[in-house]
């Protein structure tokens, strides 16, 4: 892997991981046709994504700085209040929303565990797999904006949601779904507005992110290093920068656009992917 390489992964990771359109989809994709992804190189390969996640992790942690710090005080405020009887009715918004978040990663947490091999293997990085997965989201985004009601706020969001979200969450674990595309369709789907089923995905993102970064780190593969440290270190800060920019954008754009733009390019990336496959520039 070349500096430029390093550069051009840690932009496509930053700018895709926050849009509804896969980051891994476009890692693959990139990396197929640069010859980095190859069967005996799916491990080293899954483990280089996940540091790249680190870097959107930062960008994340660092854009709701604010709205943490005030999930965490409320809570260890109305927790040391909850022994003089307040009950969880009696927490407040921030409180509740930071109960909302664990409740939702718990099912993203249960699927990674089960599934951790299959998800290092070969199967996330199937060119098929990808296709179908960017249509199918496609379509069932498509028919969320078409009955979504967008009428609810971040702070009416309650357990069914967090459990909905949290499930959507998880299937984004199959290649090319996408984590804020699966998570803000199902947002979409329990009526939400954009901009609150949007900044919901982003915070629910911050734990899953964390968690599946710390387990790769912990069981990491050596063979990632052969990418070269330095190479490392450029895409994960490229990607902290290019995630801030694109989750700053993409709560600006939801709040006067709706999603069609990403439907349109889902399919669009499907049918590009289906043309090289097709005609042998990437493999399955």
């Amino acid at each position: 892997m070349t500096v430029i390489e390093a550069v051009l992964f840690g932009i496509i990771q930053g700018l895709t991981e926050f849009l509804p359109i896969s980051s891994t989809a476009h890692l693959t994709l990139a990396g197929k046709l640069l010859g980095l992804i190859t069967p005996e190189r799916a491990a080293s390969w899954t483990a280089f994504m996940a540091v790249l996640q680190l870097g959107t992790l930062i960008a994340v942690i660092v854009y709701f700085a604010e709205d943490l710090r005030l999930m965490a005080a409320s809570l260890a405020r109305d927790v040391r209040s909850r022994g003089q009887g307040i009950g969880f009715r009696g927490f407040s918004e921030h409180s509740r929303l930071a109960l909302l978040i664990v409740l939702g990663t718990i099912p993203v947490v249960v699927v990674g565990v089960l599934f951790q091999e299959v998800i290092r293997g070969m199967f996330t990085k199937s060119t098929l797999v990808i296709i179908a997965s960017l249509t199918l989201l496609a379509i069932v985004l498509w028919i969320a904006e078409r009955v979504a009601k967008h009428t609810r706020q971040l702070a009416e969001t309650n357990v069914v949601d967090a459990i909905a979200v949290g499930c959507a969450q998880a299937l984004a674990l199959i290649p090319g779904s996408s984590r804020s595309g699966t998570t803000l369709t199902a947002g979409l789907l329990l009526g939400l507005t954009r901009p609150a089923a949007a900044r919901f995905s982003f915070l629910l993102s911050i734990p899953a992110i964390l968690g599946s970064g710390a387990f790769e780190l912990l069981t990491i593969d050596p063979s990632v290093f052969s990418y070269g440290i330095a190479n490392l270190v450029i895409a994960t800060v490229i990607s902290a920068a290019s995630g801030y920019a694109a989750i700053a954008w993409l709560l600006k754009f939801l709040s006067n656009h709706t999603t069609l733009a990403f439907i349109w390019y889902r399919l669009a990336l499907a049918a590009v992917l289906a043309v090289f496959l097709a005609s042998g520039l990437i493999g399955r």
